[in-house]
């Protein structure tokens, strides 16, 4: 069959199959609207807590404490009930959007992210960043009645009420995979290529057979602003045919080329006809036409400039209204759909975090100036949250693994070649090819390593003190505490034989500290000789073991895919610890224990040895 023809039958027989109105299709977001309109809920992950406005008057209704650092709300079916990813907490909460009231909980393996329910209010379904899993939930009982793996690092849920079938989006890859809402199994893929990334939401079409998917293109070997990352709506079809079914519409090429950064939520209106993005980084919105051509897809039709670091867009159910959660500015604002113009502004929560932090998380999310001159990337499109990208990129002094900054005040120096003593130091990052950004301070700024930064503008002080603010969360690995396998291959990682805690020591697993240049310590473990394009010599600060266990790929080059192959393939001549004399069961038991990390708070051993960590 033509597949022109083709294609037609599949979006007739999608008109079908799926629901008239399309609605009660769910997609996950972090705002969400009940079904007869008299409420938005909303998390405020910086907060702890999830919002409840009452629509009718447009003022909050309650704000109610879930815990540490929420993400995807999802009204359970028609009822007033909210299902709330509580992702720090490894929990699922319910709460009564009527009362403001808790009224159940579910816990679950590790960082829940995205949630939605089936239209009738009997099935919740969530998404665990960590490792990868979709769980199904009794929305009466709240017990886990089903879970499945999904893939790696899942963020993105919507459910098809006429398919049966739930779609799950990876962060990192942006690869779609469908699970059959009755077998609960993975019964279809759409591989993503290699420089997708960074994809937290997926939405669906109401009455077409298409998925939109907000992400990034992370091009690693490009170093210099224009080049590297890109913003994109990835158009994906969910019919069966023998066309293309991934489709990349670039952000940047609506309105004379204006570039956007870091696309974070997307919304369909209930008719199909219009798409509505938000840039967490430029502080964007467009409004677009959806073209039912299976070409084009995605027309633009007009851009609003919003408030500080809008994550998250929703159409209210008649389709004459939006709402825009501004994540930096603790509101929400609501928009006609039509004219594009403000209709109010709602405040949700009161800033809970430290001015000077604000400050600087406002500027580390920011891809305009003084940060940024091209407007393309923003600290947080490598770093979003403090968590890595799972990217290594070919940087001006050679192959960078992305690292996470949990933990980064107590393991200065910064940097795998340790070339940096101080977030303040980044000021060359912000004024060089990369962000080509204004920068933070007037006039010179000192060397790396040199006389410090240190004091020279309040707003680079307040960007550091952001990055020095992330923590590590517990493994879920050492939940119970330290299994028989992790307590073996403790006993393997402190031996003389291995030589692991040599280098990775203290209660931070790592012998990096804060020393003039010449005190600087690191070690040369072969793995930079490879690399031609190596400037600042072979030898590397030592990383910390601490949150290893979602921290792939590894070394400074990305050369380890797993902990397995690091002590491994990755370690023949025994250049980073004496390796190659352990059994495959050793080997198990040492990768059981890194998995494990942290299974305790470092900080107390760690004033009580007398440090201290780095101050903004």
């Amino acid at each position: 069959m033509h597949y022109a023809r083709f294609a037609g039958f599949v979006a007739i027989f999608a008109s079908l199959v799926l629901p008239a109105s399309g609605w009660a299709d769910g997609s996950n977001s972090l705002m969400d609207l009940s079904p007869d309109g008299k409420w938005l809920a909303c998390s405020n992950r910086d907060s702890g807590t999830v919002t409840i406005v009452d629509l009718a008057s447009r003022a909050k209704l309650h704000e109610v404490r879930v815990g540490a650092k929420p993400e995807g709300v999802s009204f359970i079916g028609s009822t007033d009930r909210i299902a709330v990813a509580v992702y720090g907490d490894d929990r699922v909460r319910v709460v009564s959007a009527a009362t403001g009231e808790l009224v159940g909980d579910v816990d679950v393996y590790d960082e829940p992210y995205g949630v939605v329910s089936d239209p009738e209010g009997q099935r919740i379904y969530v998404t665990l960043d960590y490792p990868g899993r979709l769980v199904e939930i009794d929305a009466r009982t709240l017990s886990i009645t089903r879970e499945t793996p999904v893939g790696s690092f899942s963020r993105g849920v919507a459910f098809s009420a006429g398919e049966r079938r739930i779609y799950v989006v990876d962060y990192y890859s942006a690869t779609m995979r469908a699970v059959d809402a009755d077998s609960f199994q993975v019964v279809d893929e759409w591989p993503a290529s290699s420089s997708d990334n960074l994809a937290r939401q997926i939405t669906l079409h109401p009455s077409r057979p298409k998925a939109y998917v907000p992400n990034i293109r992370s091009r690693v070997s490009a170093a210099h602003g224009q080049g590297s990352i890109f913003p994109y709506v990835t158009v994906l079809d969910r019919g069966a045919g023998d066309g293309k079914r991934r489709k990349r519409i670039p952000m940047d090429a609506f309105l004379n080329n204006y570039v956007t950064a870091n696309p974070w939520e997307i919304a369909v209106s209930p008719d199909g006809r219009s798409l509505f993005v938000v840039f967490a980084a430029t502080n964007d919105l467009f409004a677009c036409d959806l073209i039912d051509d299976d070409y084009r897809e995605i027309g633009y039709r007009g851009r609003i400039q919003l408030g500080a670091n809008p994550r998250a867009v929703r159409v209210a159910r008649d389709g004459r209204t939006f709402f825009v959660y501004n994540a930096l500015d603790f509101n929400v604002v609501a928009y006609d759909t039509q004219s594009l113009a403000p209709i109010a502004t709602i405040a949700v929560t009161e800033n809970p975090l430290d001015e000077q932090v604000l400050l600087g998380k406002r500027l580390f999310y920011s891809a305009l100036q003084p940060m940024v001159g091209l407007r393309w990337i923003s600290c947080a499109s490598c770093h979003p949250d403090g968590e890595p990208d799972s990217r290594t990129w070919r940087n001006p002094e050679g192959l960078r693994n992305t690292q996470a900054l949990a933990g980064m005040a107590w393991t200065h120096p910064i940097h795998w070649s340790a070339d940096r003593d101080e977030v303040q130091d980044f000021e060359h990052t912000i004024r060089g090819p990369l962000m080509q950004g204004q920068g933070l301070v007037r006039g010179a700024v000192s060397e790396s390593l040199a006389d410090p930064n240190k004091g020279l503008a309040p707003s680079l002080d307040a960007l550091a003190a952001y990055a020095n603010s992330h923590k590590f969360s517990f493994s879920p690995h050492a939940k119970g505490g330290l299994t028989e396998g992790a307590r073996r291959g403790r006993e393997v990682f402190y031996s003389s034989e291995t030589q692991c805690v040599t280098c990775h020591s203290g209660p931070f697993f790592t012998d990096s500290k804060p020393a003039p240049a010449a005190g600087r310590v690191r070690h040369d473990v072969g793995t930079g000789r490879s690399d031609r394009t190596e400037i600042l010599g072979t030898a590397y600060d030592t990383p910390t073991l601490l949150g290893i266990y979602r921290t792939a790929p590894y070394m400074h080059d990305g050369s380890a895919a797993t902990l397995e192959e690091l002590l491994t393939t990755g370690n023949p001549r025994d250049v980073h610890g004496k390796t190659s004399g352990l059994s495959s069961a050793q080997v198990a038991d040492l990768v059981e224990f890194l998995k494990s990390l942290p299974f305790e708070d470092p900080i107390p051993e760690a004033v009580k040895a007398g440090r201290t960590p780095v101050g903004p």
